[in-house]
């Protein structure tokens, strides 16, 4: 039904989701493919997520916008035909690009550090205990059988869970993983179901898969190995949590980091160890307020549990899963990010780092620190081989790069080395994981890197320079309104409405809505605006406020309700059209004028043509006998907020504003002269933004007479005064 009356615009948000991989294709590529096939429909796909490594997926977005596009690897140089079309529809910003022109910083500086922990005691022979029987169930059965993988996935959940806490252990040793594939299916498709699961929920997947249902534990229990199951189960139950040497590693860095002043949030890979965290951290930091989000919650409640954080009068400490990671923006409450558990995928590294690292951070700086084990052979494996070249390459090209070519393959050959290090392992094992000669592994990394660099080469956007946009970018923000704009208004219609904001130390405007019209509060009501309470008209906003813009709806309402009372005229001493005041701020009698012109822009392309309507308001002002002269916006605001030093008697205010009246027959012809003036400058300004384009065609503007005079306000000077 939607691709049948879809707009001729469709704007795609997070579109890496939506990508169509050799491991399966996506229901959502499948709509954007129907939709895209229209030719005049225009598809814009947006994207913060470092490109996964997935060269065919990649290739496949690309294509929807244009199928020649996913034959990028033809492209020879920055001459090529190919290369100059793409550059017309593939726009590619990294932080770097805005660095070179934006005064100032954008961003905050990322500090990385790193902590570690030794397994020692009872934690520690439990971690043994897991690690030989996950090693024996790998030499369990014959390699190629479905019983051989669900073994080799079964000691990876249980590697995975305990290098995790000894609760996520405990649930992985609980739950078979026989259960999580459709008995019904034959072996072969019980297998390939088996391996998208599990390559999700234990080797992280993609961020194509989503990260909001994949943090339960997997499931790893046999059903012959109960008695040995129990035992260890019951051998995790014993410890005693006091002396969890993982657990006083993060209270001892989460102190510090605290304070530094950081406001940390936790990652973590599964639902048990962010409750068991959740649960010990608010009996050791009782003057915080201790939060645990994971996909146990829905994306609302999820919401919810962080939008009341704000409301709390103690500081935020959150433990989260990678549930998190993605989609909800964290950088309002925190600053810095703890690696509980090490991802064993760089890109969904970068995106939990991501949620507090991103623009409107208010904090110069962000810390995102790992903790690991000192002598866990999992985390050195994988901090030694993907995490800390993925951040090398990082730094140097100031983008993410994934683990080269099959990540799955390469994080597996990983494991395998790992479980075959103490007891060396049958040939045929060693034969079959012998991708993980680190040598070609570092040649495959560099061969990413290279291929990253040449794409941030070939997808840089030469054409478009930030300088030449900006003219228009402040024209735009001088026509809808700037951040101060926004303030102004507020502060002055709340007051005159009986809801005057008040100004709070920390930052942000406490606003008693309540305080406002009846039928204003109905409209607030019905958008559940009635119960704000902080308010914010800069972005970043403060802590726990609501930022206001120029689109929000609660600016959207008052605006109406102005307006509606100045066009209904029956609260002239709220708000009216026209009017008259003494004022010491002009030295002869002034006349102010609001005009709205109104211009229609056709364009012309080959036998198609099209008309827009183009609106602006202006100010004029006349003196005496002289010619309206046009105000800036300055000026303007000086004149409507001229002082007013004493009341003007009704029938003198209604003369002066006849005798202002009066003067519009001889007024008009100028004021259209204006409007034909503001018509030759709207249309160079899009013929200069259309050529700078390269687009083609015929543009004309014709000015739509008369202007329309919105209001006429008469100031007097005060001789009194004088």
């Amino acid at each position: 039904a939607f691709a049948e009356q879809c707009p001729d615009l469709v704007i795609v948000d997070e579109a890496h989701t939506c990508a169509r991989s050799g491991r399966g294709r996506q229901l959502r590529y499948e709509l954007l493919e129907d939709l895209s096939r229209k030719a005049e429909r225009h598809l814009i796909l947006l994207t913060a997520t470092p490109h996964s490594g997935d060269e065919e997926a990649f290739k496949n977005l690309l294509g929807l916008l244009d199928p020649d596009f996913v034959h990028i690897d033809s492209i020879k140089g920055a001459e090529d035909p190919l290369r100059r079309r793409l550059a017309d529809h593939f726009v590619q910003r990294r932080r770097q690009d805005i660095r070179e022109w934006q005064e100032g910083s954008l961003f905050p500086e990322r500090l990385t550090a790193e902590a570690t922990y030794r397994l020692t005691g009872a934690w520690g022979n439990l971690f043994e205990e897991v690690l030989d029987y996950a090693r024996d169930l790998v030499e369990r059965e014959q390699e190629g059988t479905l019983k051989a993988r669900m073994n080799w996935w079964a000691a990876l959940a249980l590697l995975r869970c305990i290098s995790s806490s000894p609760q996520a252990a405990i649930r992985a040793l609980q739950t078979r993983l026989t259960n999580a594939t459709d008995p019904g299916l034959d072996e072969e498709a019980r297998a390939e179901e088996l391996e998208a699961l599990a390559a999700n929920s234990i080797l992280d997947g993609s961020e194509e898969a989503g990260l909001s249902a994949d943090d339960v534990e997997p499931g790893a229990a046999q059903e012959e190995d109960r008695e040995r199951l129990r035992a260890m189960i019951e051998q995790a139950r014993a410890l005693k949590r006091g002396a969890d040497p993982k657990l006083k590693a993060l209270v001892k860095v989460l102190r510090e980091m605290l304070e530094e002043g950081f406001r940390p949030v936790i990652f973590c890979r599964y639902i048990a160890t962010a409750e068991y965290l959740g649960e010990e951290l608010r009996r050791k930091f009782k003057d915080h307020e201790v939060a645990v989000v994971t996909g146990d919650y829905t994306p609302t409640e999820r919401e919810q549990r962080i939008e009341a954080l704000k409301e709390s009068d103690r500081p935020p400490l959150l433990v989260a899963t990678d549930c998190l990671s993605e989609g909800i923006n964290l950088q309002e409450l925190f600053d810095a990010v703890i690696h509980y558990d090490l991802t064993w995928n760089p890109t969904r590294h970068e995106q939990r780092e991501g949620r507090v690292d991103r623009f409107g951070q208010q904090s110069g700086r962000v810390k995102c620190l790992m903790l690991y084990g000192q002598d866990n052979p999992v985390d050195g494996a994988v901090l030694r081989v993907i995490q800390r070249k993925a951040e090398a390459i990082r730094k140097a090209l100031g983008v993410s790069v994934p683990v080269p070519e099959d990540d799955q393959k390469v994080t597996q050959a990983i494991m395998q080395s790992v479980m075959l290090h103490r007891h060396g392992g049958s040939g045929a094992q060693r034969d079959l994981f012998a991708d993980l000669d680190q040598d070609l592994l570092e040649v495959n990394w560099e061969s990413a890197r290279e291929k990253a660099r040449r794409y941030r080469t070939l997808f840089a956007q030469q054409r478009l320079k930030p300088e030449h946009v900006m003219p228009e970018w402040q024209k735009a923000y001088a026509v809808l309104g700037t951040e101060a704009d926004v303030e102004r208004f507020m502060v002055t219609a709340c007051e005159r409405l009986g809801a005057p904001l008040e100004k709070k130390p920390r930052g942000g405007w406490h606003a008693p809505l309540q305080h406002l019209p009846p039928e204003l509060k109905e409209r607030l009501a019905a958008d559940d605006l009635l119960d704000l309470r902080l308010i914010d008209f800069h972005y970043p906003s403060a802590t726990g406020a609501m930022f206001i813009h120029r689109t929000h709806p609660l600016v959207s309402h008052l605006a109406d309700y102005l307006a509606e009372q100045a066009l209904g005229g029956e609260q002239p001493e709220l708000v009216a059209r026209a009017g008259a005041i003494f004022t010491p701020e002009v030295a002869r009698r002034s006349v102010l004028w609001l005009l709205r012109l109104r211009s229609r822009l056709s364009l012309r392309r080959g036998d198609k043509r099209r008309d827009m309507l183009a609106e602006e308001a202006l100010a004029v002002v006349t003196e005496a006998n002289e010619p309206p002269r046009l105000l800036n916006p300055q000026e303007t605001l000086r004149l409507m907020r001229a002082e007013v030093s004493r009341n003007m008697p009704p029938e003198r205010r209604s003369r002066e504003i006849e005798t202002a009246l009066s003067a519009l027959d001889n007024l008009g012809s100028q004021f259209d002269a204006l409007a034909r003036q503001r018509a030759e400058q709207v249309l160079a300004d899009h013929r200069r933004v259309r050529e700078a384009a390269q687009a083609r065609g015929e543009y004309r503007v014709q000015p739509q007479l008369p202007a329309d005079v919105m209001g006429v306000y008469v100031l007097v000077p005060d001789r009194e005064l004088f």
